[in-house]
């Protein structure tokens, strides 16, 4: 069984890229268990704050959920053709103190994915993340992307995926990730 933990980068309560992860929790199969994660309750980075207090419980509790799957799977917005802040903030957090970006990122096999009711889907924002991933020494997935553009069209009103034909892509991204993940 590999464990994915999915990390959404946005914080709305219907985001689009919230519904994809669980999405892929119901497409993975019996041997990928997907678990969702959220950004919400983690503060922007102070590093006063952090030296002051350490890292928030908000930050600590995401640390350890990254630290004890297999693999992440970053779904992630594009907002004004970038990365969104309060994702970058949380990974910029999570790479603290910097002795522990080899315990938490080093080696450990990272994807993403993105939705956007735009017609780009997110593709600059994931060429964004390759400088950060590479830095972190992740093991990167390029073998495919998914990048949902018009997210509003294949999203119902509650959050389910509707279009067959992206349903059949994000199974077998997942199927092909974790063959990637297994090595």
């Amino acid at each position: 069984m590999i464990r994915i933990l999915g990390i959404s980068g946005s914080l709305r309560a219907q985001s689009y890229n919230t519904a994809l992860l669980r999405a892929a929790q119901k497409l993975a199969g019996d041997d990928i268990q997907i678990e969702l994660a959220t950004l919400h309750g983690i503060p922007l980075y102070d590093g006063d704050l952090e030296q002051r207090e350490g890292l928030p419980p908000a930050v600590t509790a995401l640390k350890q959920r990254v630290q004890a799957c297999d693999a992440l799977l970053l779904a992630t917005p594009e907002y004004n053709n970038g990365v969104p802040g309060v994702f970058k903030n949380a990974i910029d957090w999570l790479s603290r103190p910097a002795s522990d970006i080899s315990a938490v990122f080093g080696g450990r096999a990272v994807a993403l994915v993105g939705a956007s009711p735009g017609g780009f889907g997110t593709i600059l924002a994931q060429n964004g993340w390759l400088p950060v991933l590479r830095t972190l020494g992740v093991r990167h997935w390029a073998g495919g992307r998914l990048m949902v553009s018009r997210a509003h069209q294949v999203f119902g009103a509650d959050g389910e995926l509707n279009d067959e034909n992206l349903r059949r892509q994000l199974a077998d991204f997942l199927h092909a990730y974790a063959t990637f993940v297994r090595g």
